[in-house]
């Protein structure tokens, strides 16, 4: 082990004709976006009759600009300056809105059961899309505007007050009964009441509730997962995001200021509408990185897998690989026998070649769980000839060590008490070091976390690559979010959705492989 501190600078991004910034508040404002559109194209609105109202005063506000009245925050929240300034072109107001009864899902949101709870929700939002055909475009994004009590009842671990009961109200020897009465039905055996409008209704009750059992708990990822089988990004937004008080228009202490909200909003639905906000012009062509997913099922016996490759263009692409059990207990890891691991490479590769189509010099593999000798050597065997495969573990290393900043200045009492500049490098060995992405940024004049800022441990596995080059693609690709407009995040974008991508993978298991979506934007 050999001790090297490296500064790794902030990484640049490209915007408008060719021009960078370490900003992309400052690119955008500027320059404007990487890939400009004179037009964007059709978009839909699915929420309440309030939401709806909501959505059509924040699509006025998106034309508009707004920044914080103390102007000592505008370093840290800068002032957005209209949509049309950022991106070249107004934002459009939907073409169609589609308005839910709210009744009927405050009704859905409070079953008992969750997974109940999520499908008929995600239900309701899914019945306009029947209507699309009847449009004279197809829209490239729905907007769906959710009340907060739906949103806060139908996540993973949401708690309501409701009297406990089983199986949403029905007995489970209910329940019991009528599966049996359906996969009786199903072999053609018909019952003597079976005709009954009562059992009939009792038999769909129950079909309904075990096709939910079969998808997410989470709504969200439910929502986005079924509206891709009709090739339909999806952007969901609470109303209370949207409902501009005036503590959040004036950015006052203790609110998210409306400057960031419509900053944050604009680069995330610009992007989903087919766009790409910024670029990265210190990727190397024919370099592709590749990140691993994986999200365990509700019964934890078995794993999803995915792989995400970003491009040097910025652009993303997922490839779904299959159910098995890969995660060990034992060691906490997520690990592909060699024949899958190659399968799914190949499918990633020969889907990238589909999209893009440039000769691939460099993979980079990123994992949290790391890869094993046996896995690298089926992901070998799915590269082209003459392509380098290097093994990379990413993962936050929360129980090792820290940096603080020594400030020399003779007006500090305490030295060592300020945190860490972001893009600090800590070079332990040839193959190993801890990135700071977390920390003091000099653009903002401010660290702009809530805790001491965690290192990502950086380890080469497999294969060839210079620690630093390896460091300073990780830093570059924590810009490379488009769902949100940071300066930088904590965790490059291989790994930061990988958790992601894999909730979305699980929220529809049944969807068949021809209908998941490769492009990124369908899973941010």
């Amino acid at each position: 082990m050999s001790d090297t501190f490296h500064f790794l600078g902030e990484p640049l991004l490209q915007f408008g004709h060719g021009q960078t910034a370490e900003d992309p508040h400052d690119g955008l404002a500027l320059f404007g976006p990487a890939e400009p559109r004179l037009q964007l194209p059709d978009n839909i609105v699915i929420g309440t009759k309030d939401g709806i109202k909501l959505w059509a005063e924040w699509c006025e506000t998106l034309n508009s600009p707004a920044a914080c009245i103390d102007i000592g925050r505008h370093r840290a929240w800068p002032p957005f300056p209209g949509f049309e300034v950022a991106f070249g072109t107004k934002w459009p107001s939907p073409i169609r809105g589609y308005t839910l009864d709210d009744t009927s899902l405050i009704n859905a949101s409070y079953k008992t059961d969750r997974f109940d709870r999520a499908f008929s929700v995600a239900n309701l939002y899914m019945e306009p899309l029947d209507r699309l055909s009847k449009l004279d475009t197809r829209p490239a994004l729905a907007v769906c505007v959710v009340p907060d009590e739906i949103y806060d009842n139908c996540r993973p671990n949401s708690s309501l007050a409701l009297k406990e009961r089983s199986d949403s109200g029905r007995s489970k020897a209910d329940t019991l009964f009528f599966k049996q009465v359906i996969e009786d039905r199903n072999i053609g055996q018909v019952r003597l009441f079976d005709d009954d409008p009562l059992v009939m209704d009792k038999l769909e009750e129950v079909a309904e509730f075990e096709a939910a059992r079969g998808l997410s708990p989470d709504f969200r990822r439910q929502l986005k997962a079924r509206m891709m089988a009709h090739e339909l990004p999806v952007q969901i937004i609470k109303e209370s995001t949207l409902r501009i008080t005036t503590p959040v228009r004036n950015g006052e202490p203790g609110t998210n200021p409306l400057s960031d909200r419509l900053w944050n909003f604009s680069t995330a639905v610009f992007y989903k509408c087919g766009a790409k906000p910024w670029k990265t012009p210190w990727a190397r062509e024919g370099v592709c990185y590749v990140g691993l997913a994986y999200k365990l099922t509700e019964d934890g016996r078995n794993a999803c897998c995915a792989a995400q490759m970003f491009l040097d263009s910025g652009d993303g692409v997922v490839f779904v690989g299959e159910f098995g059990p890969w995660y060990s207990s034992k060691n906490g890891e997520f690990h592909l026998p060699p024949d899958k691991a190659e399968r799914l490479l190949r499918g990633t590769i020969e889907t990238y070649q589909q999209e893009d189509g440039r000769p691939l010099k460099e993979i980079f593999l990123h994992a949290r769980s790391g890869i094993n000798m046996e896995e690298y050597e089926g992901f070998q065997r799915a590269c082209p000839p003459n392509v380098k495969l290097v093994a990379i573990r990413v993962r936050q290393d929360r129980g090792g060590l820290r940096l603080y900043r020594y400030d020399e200045h003779p007006n500090v009492a305490k030295r060592g008490q300020h945190p860490v500049q972001r893009g600090v490098f800590w070079q332990r060995s040839d193959r190993h070091g801890l990135l700071f992405t977390n920390g003091f940024k000099p653009r903002i004049a401010t660290y702009d976390g809530f805790e001491v800022p965690v290192p990502l441990a950086i380890t080469i596995q497999h294969g060839d690559a210079e620690i630093i080059q390896v460091a300073k693609d990780i830093l570059g690709l924590t810009k490379l979010n488009y769902n949100t407009c940071q300066l930088g995040e904590g965790q490059p974008i291989t790994v930061k959705y990988s958790d992601r991508v894999g909730e979305i993978l699980l929220a529809n298991p049944g969807l068949s492989s021809d209908k998941w979506k490769h492009n990124f934007k369908y899973y941010a």
